[in-house]
């Protein structure tokens, strides 16, 4: 398994756990995350207020079910279900990972089959 894609396995897991000082390990401190129907969350400061205090997902799990390498770039497909602004949800999403070249992620974009989250 390359560096790059057990980055994006351990992204899963620690943001299933809430494992925020490891997750934001993973990313550039200028990092852009891109949302559907959203401004982007630009800069590590915003990215951490964002996962600490915005994100409207309470809790959940993502299961990967695909993931594509291509040079600096990870496209993940997968299902999330959890809670999300307090009802249950069971949803698909793809999300692509953008490396530099320290092997930090440097953008990231999500979408789901639901619209924003």
């Amino acid at each position: 398994m390359s560096a790059n894609e057990e980055a994006i396995r351990d992204y899963y897991e620690y943001v299933d756990s809430e494992a925020y000082e490891e997750l934001f390990e993973l990313f550039s401190e200028d990092v852009v995350y891109h949302r559907p129907g959203q401004e982007p969350i630009e800069g590590m400061n915003d990215f951490e207020e964002f996962y600490r205090e915005i994100r409207a997902i309470e809790r959940g799990t993502h299961t990967v079910l695909d993931l594509t390498i291509d040079d600096d770039t990870i496209a993940v497909r997968g299902r999330f279900t959890g809670v999300l602004e307090g009802q249950q949800v069971d949803f698909g999403f793809a999300d692509v990972h953008r490396f530099d070249d320290e092997g930090l992620i440097e953008e990231r974009w999500t979408y789901t089959d639901t619209g924003r989250v």
